[in-house]
Formats: structure tokens, C-alpha cells, sequence
């Protein structure tokens, strides 16, 4: 959840941006000097990286709540009336329900996240760049390509934690009024904890069961990460492009020039990144969440057949879907999954920043 946005979210590409960016606005853009894969002590960034992330994502998982009793609710409810809910049938845990599971997944998920990320970014940049292509170009090819290939490594592992804590966030619904806003087909076995959800599922519905939604969660997460990247290097270019325009003075033909290099601070960089990051989340959002809602649904609901509960496929979600609300009912939880994804990954893309820094091999000092 948050880690692909988050999580889901978390790499540089100022460097490449900016050089494109100087190209365009003729202006001379100085950044500090990039971090490559090999210069860093792997150890250390998967270390450091989980526990900053995790801080990260423990303070945003109330939103993926949300997102997701929406998705899941056979009718409009807004995030007010579901957090007042929350709060009153379920207390402060109720935003918390399947956290620790998510918590306990997210490690192994996000160290094949990153490595993919990274390693697929350095591969395909390279191989862009020689192959011809302009900077900007290859910047959105590689960024695209490792958004794709990190999804997919990640979701071997986080399909079957995605199964379990969500089953564990709508849990609480059979316990408090809000029920009434519930999909009946809501699977309402009641696990005490994430490995009770584990082990009742496995023994119920064996290892299938645990990846119900595997393959539309490649078709979401892999088209929203490459999305993303690819919108986040177009946004982050033509900021510090509008930038370097901003800051240029016109002479007498009218063209922009510079009369020394700008040197932007470190607050500079990360309001630059916030805003790309944001803007990167929005077009995400909106083009993938009906997928999202189709993939929430196909791991959480059943349906009754002859007095037996069995998973719902593809076409039945949407079909039911349609029946109860139309296109507008694909996009139920879109507020909170564009909140969680804006700021997951403005926080995530800053302090990845700091993460990498931190995680430079000593016997390779950055220069800049």
C-alpha cells in the first residue's frame, strides 16, 4: 500500500531533469552531485530505509483505511462520516487494524522494491542514453522501465500481505454501525490477529487464496509506478525549467539569459520535488484507481453460491460495481488514495534523499 506509493515512490531523478531543464531555459542550474547504486553500503540504505519508511507509513496508514472501507462500502460514504465511525464504534485502533502485518511485509517487499528500482533505473538509463536518446528521454524511459519491473518484484511478497491487512481493516465494520454501508459480500471471519489471518485463509482457501488479486495487482501497481516516474520526470523537468525562465533576464533579441549560475538551497530542492511528487500522484490516482477498487474488492469480497462463500472474479466485481453506482462507484476512496499517494511520496522522495546520503560508502566521498 503506502510503500508503492510510497510506497510506492522513492528515487532521484533531479540530476538528468535539471541538465534538461538547463538546455531548455539556457539558464545554469547548479545541484548537488548525484548518488549512484555502487556508491552505496547496501546494508546500511536497506537498514535505514526500512525503518525511515516505516515511520513514514505508520503515520499515513490511517488514510489507506479510509481508501480502502470506501472501496468496499456498497454506497458513498465521505471520509468524514467514516473517520467520525472510526473513532466512535472502533477508537484510535480502528485506523490501525492490520498495521503490523503491513509493517512485518513491507521489508522484504521493499528491499526487492528498491533494488529492482535502482538497479532497472541505472540499466535502462544507460542503455537509453547510448542508444541516442536525449536526456529527458531517457530519464522518462528508465524511470518508467523501473517503475514497472520494481512493482512486479515487489508484489510476489506483497499481494499476500495486501489479502491479510485488508482483510483485518474491514473487520471492524461487522462491529459498529457503519455496517450498514457494508458490501454483504464483505468476508466477515474473524481473525484475531495477521498470522490467525494467515493461517485461517491458507487452511480455507490454501495458497491461491493468499494471492486472490495477484494478477490486476501487476495490472495496477505496475501501470501506476511507471505512470508515476514517468510523470514525476516530466513535472520535476518543467518546473526547474519555468524556473530557470523565471530567474533569466531578456536582452535585446529577447532571449533569456543568465548572469551567473543558480544555486538552489537544499529547501529549494525538496519544494521542487514535493510539487513534482504531487502532481505525479494526481495523474496516477485518477487514471488507475478504478483497477485499484476492482483489486480491493476481488481480495476482500465473496460471493454465495449454494450456501457457499467463493472468491469473485474479475467480471463480477465489475459488474457489481456498475450496478452500484456506475463509473463513479470504480472511484470510491479516491480522495484518501490521492492524499495517501501525494504525501507518501512527498515524504518518501525527500527522505530517500537523506537516506542515500547517509548510506554513501565512506571510501567514496560525494563531491559536488
Amino acid at each position: 500500500m503506502l510503500h508503492r506509493f510510497g510506497f510506492f515512490l522513492i528515487i532521484k531523478v533531479a540530476k538528468m531533469s535539471l541538465s534538461a531543464a538547463e538546455d531548455d531555459s539556457g539558464s545554469e542550474i547548479h545541484i548537488p552531485a548525484d548518488i549512484d547504486w555502487h556508491m552505496l553500503d547496501k546494508s546500511k540504505f536497506f537498514f535505514l530505509g526500512a525503518a525511515l519508511f516505516s515511520g513514514v507509513s505508520a503515520a499515513l496508514y490511517p488514510v489507506v483505511v479510509l481508501k480502502t472501507r470506501q472501496q468496499v462500502s456498497s454506497t458513498q460514504v465521505s471520509c468524514f462520516k467514516m473517520s467520525f465511525s472510526i473513532m466512535r464504534y472502533e477508537g484510535l485502533r480502528g485506523f490501525y487494524r492490520g498495521f503490523g502485518t503491513s509493517l512485518m511485509g513491507t521489508i522484504p517487499a521493499r528491499a526487492l522494491y528498491m533494488g529492482a528500482l535502482e538497479v532497472t533505473k541505472s540499466s535502462v538509463g544507460t542503455a537509453t542514453v547510448s542508444l541516442g536518446f536525449s536526456d529527458t528521454t531517457a530519464t522518462a524511459l528508465a524511470n518508467a522501465a523501473a517503475g514497472l519491473s520494481s512493482a512486479m518484484a515487489a508484489q510476489l511478497v506483497w499481494t499476500p500481505i495486501d489479502v491479510v491487512s485488508q482483510r483485518l481493516m474491514v473487520q471492524g465494520y461487522n462491529d459498529s454501525n457503519s455496517s450498514k454501508n457494508v458490501n454483504p459480500n464483505v468476508n466477515f471471519c474473524r481473525y484475531r490477529n495477521g498470522l490467525d489471518a494467515f493461517r485461517k485463509i491458507l487452511y480455507a482457501d490454501g495458497p491461491k487464496g493468499l494471492y486472490r488479486g495477484f494478477g490486476i495487482s501487476i495490472l495496477t501497481y505496475a501501470p501506476s509506478n511507471a505512470v508515476w516516474w514517468a510523470s514525476y520526470s516530466v513535472a520535476h523537468k518543467l518546473i526547474w525549467s519555468g524556473i530557470g525562465c523565471s530567474m533569466g533576464k531578456k536582452d535585446e533579441s529577447g532571449s533569456i539569459v543568465m548572469g551567473s549560475g543558480f544555486r538552489p538551497d537544499s529547501k529549494a530542492l525538496v519544494v521542487v520535488q514535493g510539487l513534482s511528487a504531487a502532481m505525479a500522484s494526481g495523474i496516477s490516482a485518477l487514471i488507475t484507481m478504478p483497477l485499484d477498487t476492482i483489486k480491493t474488492r476481488l481480495q476482500v469480497l465473496d460471493r454465495e453460491e449454494n450456501g457457499v462463500r467463493k472468491p469473485l472474479n474479475v467480471l463480477q466485481t465489475v459488474r457489481n460495481l456498475v450496478q452500484e453506482g456506475g463509473l463513479a462507484a470504480c472511484y470510491r476512496g479516491l480522495g484518501p488514495r490521492w492524499a495517501s499517494m501525494a504525501l507518501s511520496a512527498t515524504t518518501m522522495i525527500t527522505t530517500y534523499e537523506f537516506l542515500k546520503r547517509l548510506s554513501t560508502k565512506s571510501q567514496e566521498p560525494l563531491t559536488s
